[in-house]
């Protein structure tokens, strides 16, 4: 069910088991989809999405790690279609690149004991590598709250893919 579209309506109605299914679909924090799940019925898009923001905000440390462990490294072969389609612009890097994400990505991954989570929608494997190689100066405390940010992009990114409202143009 997870790569189903609804509408807010559809949305609302869907048993409370289906809708946090659904939801890990944006987002495997199981406390962050049951917190957006159970305030529903939302009335906009745009409350969905502020519910959804307020939620990540307040989930826990653990729980943030088990909503990184739902992404792949960026450059490595997504394992869902979100990932793959956010990702695209990697896909079309050269191999010199695609090394040098995957080394830097270990290299992360031993600074932060995460992986390196950013927005990619849009952005090509070269400013990926740039991010990422600012980033590896934060402090844990910096980055974890850079990672916060970049997850809730990523989670409006998906829910505007998920739910809709039926009365706008699609």
């Amino acid at each position: 069910m997870t790569n189903d579209e609804f509408d807010l309506v559809t949305f609302a109605a869907l048993p409370e088991d289906e809708a946090v299914t659904a939801l890990l679909g944006c987002c495997s924090s199981r406390a962050w989809a049951r917190s957006v799940a159970a305030g529903r019925p939302y009335a906009t898009v745009e409350d969905l999405l502020r519910a959804a923001d307020a939620a990540l905000a307040e989930i826990s440390e653990e729980e943030l790690d088990r909503a990184l462990a739902g992404h792949p490294r960026i450059g490595a072969t997504p394992d869902n279609p979100s990932s793959a389609r956010e990702q695209a612009r990697v896909a079309e890097a050269g191999d010199d690149l695609r090394a040098a994400l995957a080394a830097w990505n270990r290299e992360y991954e031993a600074r932060f004991g995460h992986v390196y989570l950013v927005c990619a929608t849009g952005r090509s494997a070269s400013e990926l590598l740039d991010i990422l190689m600012a980033r590896l100066h934060n402090d844990h405390r910096t980055e974890r709250g850079i990672v916060r940010e970049e997850l809730t992009k990523i989670n409006r990114i998906r829910l505007r893919r998920l739910v809709h409202d039926p009365t706008e143009a699609r």
